[in-house]
């Protein structure tokens, strides 16, 4: 009796953390437990059989949801998930539209990183890239209000990374020149 009540406890467990943590892959979620890949992929099998679970592949990664998500939020938290795409993400919501060369300065990435994480934002609809004087790209946030609450449910912390980077934002613009020259 006992391993049928383990068993249980072990598929709520992982559904919990899906539910809590939408789009997380596979090995997050292994690892995340610190549950053999074994298990994880015999409980998930039964939590997608009976509905509870919903998966979705994308970009490399197999992605877990509970049933709620449609196809298009399940791809936008699967993209707002990674890391790099995160950074992109935030980035533009702290300084506004700007180039692909600033964020990837900004961010600390090599740009053809930054392409692939774009090519990735833009398929699912949350930054668009703009075409502007003489053929200048600029990045913009497709809808930053929906952004917002997306990379909320991503990353909880994220009213921290922002007050952060507004906070280093509003001391760059108002530094005080500690060093004033004789005039």
């Amino acid at each position: 009796m006992t391993g049928d009540g383990d068993e249980r406890m072990t598929r709520e467990r992982i559904y919990e953390y899906v539910a809590a943590n939408p789009g997380v892959h596979f090995n997050e979620l292994a690892r995340s437990l610190d549950l053999a890949p074994g298990q994880v992929q015999y409980h998930l099998r039964k939590l997608k059989r009976s509905g509870e679970i919903v998966e979705e592949p994308l970009y490399g990664r197999t992605h877990y949801f509970t049933p709620e998500y449609d196809e298009r939020e399940r791809g936008a938290l699967a993209v707002a998930s990674r890391e790099t795409a995160r950074d992109v993400l935030v980035t533009l919501l702290i300084h506004g539209p700007n180039t692909p060369n600033a964020i990837a300065e900004e961010i600390d990435i090599a740009r053809s990183t930054l392409e692939w994480h774009l090519d990735h934002l833009v398929e699912q609809g949350l930054v668009d890239k703009r075409r502007e004087n003489g053929n200048r790209i600029t990045l913009v946030l497709a809808d930053p209000e929906s952004t917002t609450g997306l990379l909320r449910t991503v990353e909880p912390s994220l009213l921290a990374q922002l007050c952060a980077g507004f906070s280093r934002l509003f001391d760059g613009v108002f530094a005080v020149d500690s060093h004033p020259t004789d005039g």
